[in-house]
């Protein structure tokens, strides 16, 4: 679920305030990996975890859902016993700035943690910022191949699924339904080229013929399309974001659809009469993450009654809990602590092939039981398992299926699981 959104003005008060705090911290730097170096304990005793509300305009309806989120995790680990028995505190929102007015704002409020950003544009700025204060950033959301190697020092993580992540499971649905050739057309740029790259990838190494691909521009997609239908694939995966309406169309135009449309996270959504009848009929489409359970949906509307969505809760909530289950396994809420331990009480390694995970562990409350017993535990929370990497990625990635119906509307028929070894 893709977001755009455009930065406001940044408070020159928070800026003033924040330049020796940099000062003192320049000096460190952000090199090596705060992810796998040992730490020192350093904290004041309180766990302040940050929250980066970048959502602007239309897609402002995307901040109440991670708030929400973050405010269920503080109250459940509250619930528990807090941190060494002292309560996590939520540090006051700010959407009204941009992303670096927030992350300044958050370090010299001496936030442990911060959780966000939405929008992987926004990533870069709040890295430079929260790294040098040694404060590690958790994205519920940010999805851009490329923040894989951000150079973080090692201080940025995230719950959400990089956009690559999909593409064994494009691929498996093509190859589910019988498909022995595909082909991909794809909107060019970064998320287009990165994710058709893994697609092909991934359908290569499971046996099935990759036709010859094509991209395209927003808006200009009719050669392309005609190009993917004279191959003649059993399946075409669109890649698509903002385009993908007209290429769908152009598909259409050229005798692809129904059935033989398989349809990358971008290009999920519900066209209806957008797209002629019947058009999308049996296709399918994947988006990160899972659908929230009744229980989850009702501890979200028990903090926010109003809320009408429930995107990025569940890696919002998992998010913070993980923090929280970092600091304790740390016995300590500096944000240093908190970056060394957050892939041991992930279920994660920091060396490729280190054995069995633990058991999963589903809670808070659980998880600290599981810490009273040994140093590693494997939290699996509202969005699936994580299992951090030594790059901050998760390695198991949790996938919903949709299907088309007649009226070209998705709905939800299954879901899929995709990993890589850390």
């Amino acid at each position: 679920m893709p977001a755009h959104r455009s930065p406001v003005r940044v408070r020159a008060a928070l800026a003033a305030s924040l330049a020796g705090l940099l000062s003192m911290t320049a000096c460190a730097g952000t090199g090596g990996n705060a992810r796998t170096e040992p730490a020192e304990a350093s904290g004041d005793g309180v766990l302040r975890v940050g929250l980066i509300l970048d959502n602007t305009g239309d897609n402002a309806f995307l901040n109440a859902p991670q708030l929400a989120a973050a405010k269920a995790a503080i109250q459940d680990i509250n619930a528990a016993g807090g941190h060494k028995g002292r309560p996590v505190e939520l540090l006051p929102v700010h959407p009204d700035q941009d992303t670096a007015a927030q992350a300044k704002d958050l370090a010299a409020a001496k936030a442990d943690v911060a959780i966000g950003p939405t929008d992987s544009s926004h990533a870069t700025p709040a890295v430079d910022i929260l790294s040098r204060a040694h404060v590690p950033l958790i994205s519920p959301a940010n999805t851009a191949a490329g923040l894989s190697t951000s150079a973080s020092g090692g201080y940025y993580f995230r719950t959400a699924a990089a956009d690559v992540a999909q593409g064994p499971v494009l691929a498996k649905l093509a190859k589910d339904a019988g498909a022995a050739s595909i082909s991909v057309l794809y909107q060019q740029g970064a998320y287009g080229k990165d994710l058709s790259a893994a697609v092909t990838d991934a359908a290569q190494q499971s046996g099935l013929k990759v036709l010859p691909g094509t991209g395209f521009k927003p808006g200009d997609a009719a050669e392309a399309a005609r190009s993917a239908a004279k191959a003649t694939p059993d399946a075409v995966v669109l890649v698509a974001r903002d385009g993908a309406q007209g290429a769908l169309a152009e598909l259409h135009n050229a005798g692809v659809s129904g059935s033989k449309v398989i349809l990358s996270d971008g290009a999920f959504a519900r066209y209806g009469s957008a797209l002629p009848s019947r058009a999308l009929e049996g296709a399918r489409a994947v988006i990160p993450g899972q659908l929230p359970t009744a229980a989850f949906q009702g501890k979200l509307l028990a903090v926010d009654p109003s809320l009408k969505d429930v995107s990025y809760a569940a890696e919002t909530y998992d998010a913070v809990t993980l923090a929280a289950l970092a600091a304790a396994r740390a016995q300590d809420d500096a944000g240093r602590s908190i970056a060394a331990n957050l892939i041991p009480v992930s279920g994660g390694t920091a060396t490729s092939g280190a054995g069995t995970p633990q058991a999963p562990c589903l809670s808070y409350k659980e998880c600290l039981g599981g810490l009273a017993a040994g140093p590693d535990i494997n939290y699996d929370g509202e969005s699936g398992p994580v299992a951090f990497d030594t790059n901050g990625d998760i390695t198991t990635a949790a996938f919903s299926v949709f299907t088309y119906g007649a009226d070209n509307n998705p709905t939800p028929t299954g879901h899929e699981t995709a990993g890589h070894s850390g």
